[in-house]
């Protein structure tokens, strides 16, 4: 998972719908572990400003 922090909108999607992988509190704060990858996959491609993206 990539993350371009100069497009993040804050909007938390991705940290309320899969907290296992997206804990801002945490360093590094996307644990990629934290789910299976099918349920990564679809909780980067709802992120509303395109800052999260799959390699």
């Amino acid at each position: 998972v990539l993350w371009k922090p100069h497009l993040c909108q804050h909007s938390a999607v991705c940290v309320k719908g899969l907290p296992s992988v997206f804990n801002p509190k945490a360093r590094p704060w996307i644990n990629t572990e934290g789910a299976e990858e099918q349920a990564i996959r679809e909780q980067v491609m709802k992120c509303p400003s395109g800052a999260l993206s799959l390699q």
